[in-house]
C-alpha cells in the first residue's frame, strides 16, 4: 500500500478493510513532522513508516490519537517519537488494558472478528499509554505548519479529538462521524453538534478514518442526515 499526498504537507496511508486499519495520517512542519494516530499494531505501524521511508520522509516526532479505540492506538509502543492523547483517551486505554490484563488475550480478541486477523499468528497485544496528555485544546507549532488539537462532541465516542491543519485546510476526524461501536447508531444531537464544529472551520478535505477523503460539504451532509 503506498502513502498518498493530499496537499503540500499532509500525506496519508490508507485504511484496509479485511483488519479495520484506519488512516494513518502525516503532517510535515518545517521543524518536525506530526502522525495521526498510532495504527492498530506494531506491523501496521512499521508498514506506515516504511510507506514514509520510500517517501523520503522523516518519521514522525509526535503521534496525535484521535480516539482510544484499538485500531488507531495498540500501534502505540512502536511509533517513533512521543504520543498525544486527551486525558479520557487515556482513562479508556487504562481500562481496556486492565481488561487485557485480568480477562486475557481472548478477552481482546472476542470484541470483532477483525481483531482476530490483525493479530494472527499470535501476535503479541500491547497497550501502552500517551507520553502527553490533554484537555480541551492544543496548538502543536511544527514549523510553519500549526496544528490544531479539540476534543469534540461525536457520535461515535465521548473521547474524539479533531486534528485541524488550518494551512493545509485539512480536517482528520478519525472515527468522529461515525455511530457508536457496536450497533453504530447515531446519536441526532451528537452529529448536529459535531456538523456545527466543522461548518465553522476552514476546511477543504476531510479525512474519516475508515474512508476516502471527503469534502467539508459531503461530512457535514452526512451528519445531518442523522438530526
Amino acid at each position: 500500500m503506498e502513502l498518498i499526498q493530499l496537499t503540500e504537507r499532509v500525506w496519508y496511508y490508507p485504511f484496509e478493510k479485511k483488519r479495520d486499519r484506519p488512516i494513518l495520517g502525516y503532517i510535515r512542519g518545517d521543524h518536525w513532522s506530526v502522525a495521526v494516530d498510532a495504527g492498530h499494531s506494531e506491523a501496521h505501524t512499521r508498514e506506515f513508516y516504511d510507506a514514509l521511508r520510500e517517501a523520503g520522509l522523516p518519521l514522525p516526532s509526535v503521534t496525535v490519537l484521535t480516539h482510544w479505540h484499538w485500531d488507531h492506538t495498540f500501534g502505540m509502543h512502536a511509533v517513533n517519537g512521543l504520543c498525544i492523547a486527551n486525558e479520557r483517551t487515556v482513562a479508556y486505554l487504562k481500562k481496556i488494558r486492565e481488561r487485557i490484563l485480568s480477562g486475557g488475550r481472548e478477552s481482546f480478541l472476542s470484541i470483532d472478528r477483525c481483531i482476530r486477523h490483525e493479530y494472527a499468528d499470535d501476535r503479541p497485544i500491547i497497550v501502552t499509554l500517551p507520553d502527553i496528555v490533554f484537555s480541551d485544546t492544543l496548538t502543536l507549532e511544527a514549523g510553519n505548519c500549526p496544528v490544531r488539537l479539540t476534543v469534540s462532541v461525536a457520535p461515535h465516542t465521548d473521547d474524539a479529538t479533531l486534528v485541524y491543519v488550518p494551512t493545509e485546510k485539512v480536517l482528520f476526524l478519525g472515527d468522529a462521524a461515525s455511530g457508536a461501536f457496536p450497533t453504530w447508531e447515531k446519536n441526532p444531537a451528537l452529529c448536529a453538534a459535531l456538523a456545527d464544529t466543522v461548518a465553522a472551520l476552514d476546511v477543504e478535505i476531510c479525512l474519516e478514518s475508515h474512508h476516502t477523503p471527503q469534502s467539508k460539504q459531503e461530512i457535514i451532509a452526512n451528519l445531518r442526515e442523522t438530526t
